[in-house]
């Protein structure tokens, strides 16, 4: 998720279409900043940050699952307990949910007793634990966090000094941490320890080397399929040069990209056996309540 603390004024709008626009299908067109998605027990859950709540789809309709006035909701997470977890960008909190909707106490300090700045997205492992981005203040300041829940309920800052923490994911093997800095129009990663913690930060791929000659790239979500290939979301700052999810493979090559018709596209989730994407999309950028719309594409490989 990119602030829209952050947002400019914004003018012009270049239509992105997609190379199979013809079979992409809109599953909600009254979005607002829809972000954070995961497709769970045959559902698809996904934030709105705009109206503060957790929504589903079910393939025929979208419902709100939860709301809560002051978080700023960006992304939601089932945990290995069966209740969610939601990133709570505004009240600087990681929401929890049990299973039927109903509030639970949040997380709201990591074990250090230090308070979260902008939690922002969620990458679960195979040990039942869950590593979330803490995106601080924006802008140039290197104050963004990496954050491990484990399985007892306990918050670890894993690493820090990052710029605009954003999106993150878990290699298939799980010895891999990939997390994005949006700021620095990059990924990172990091080796992953037995105990969970955090080593050997270098960077994976920087987003403008494999577009010289086009517009500024912002990255925003990320995600992984089966084959180890990461899918990259992003967030651009101006209608004039819409966005697209860049597909690469663990070498960082540039392998597709897929558009939607919408100009911002932050986040997505795989669906059954990853043939679609579900997109979260945006086409206003520049002011609450970011309207925008949820999409199916097909996942052409």
């Amino acid at each position: 998720m990119t602030s829209p603390r952050i947002l400019t004024a914004l003018l012009g709008f270049a239509f992105a279409a997609s190379a199979h626009a013809a079979d992409v299908k809109v599953v909600n067109a009254d979005a607002w900043f829809a972000e954070g998605p995961i497709w769970y027990q045959n559902k698809l859950f996904y934030v709105e940050y705009g109206r503060g709540t957790v929504t589903t789809w079910d393939g025929n309709k979208n419902e709100v699952f939860w709301k809560q006035d002051g978080c700023g909701p960006s992304a939601v997470l089932p945990t290995a307990k069966g209740e969610f977890v939601v990133t709570c960008y505004d009240s600087n909190t990681i929401g929890r949910i049990s299973a039927d909707g109903k509030t639970l106490p949040p997380y709201d300090k990591d074990s250090e007793g230090h308070a979260f700045s902008g939690p922002n997205d969620f990458a679960p492992d195979k040990d039942g634990g869950i590593y979330f981005t803490g995106s601080g203040k924006g802008g140039p300041l290197i104050d963004a966090s990496a954050y491990y829940i484990g399985k007892d309920g306990g918050v670890t800052k894993e690493a820090g000094d990052l710029h605009n923490a954003n999106g993150l994911v878990m290699s298939n093997d799980g010895k891999i941490l990939y997390l994005v800095e949006t700021e620095d129009n990059r990924i990172i990663e990091f080796d992953v320890q037995p105990d969970h913690s955090l080593a050997n930060r270098r960077v994976f791929l920087r987003l403008d080397d494999l577009f010289p000659n086009q517009p500024h790239i912002w990255p925003d979500g990320i995600k992984m399929d089966a084959k180890g290939e990461m899918y990259i979301g992003q967030s651009p700052r101006s209608l004039d040069a819409p966005g697209k999810i860049i597909v690469v493979d663990k070498d960082a090559k540039l392998l597709r990209t897929l558009s939607v018709p919408s100009p911002s596209m932050p986040n997505f989730a795989f669906g059954p056996e990853e043939k679609v994407l579900y997109v979260m999309a945006l086409d206003q950028i520049d002011a609450a309540p970011w309207h925008g719309k949820v999409y199916e594409v097909p996942n052409t490989q």
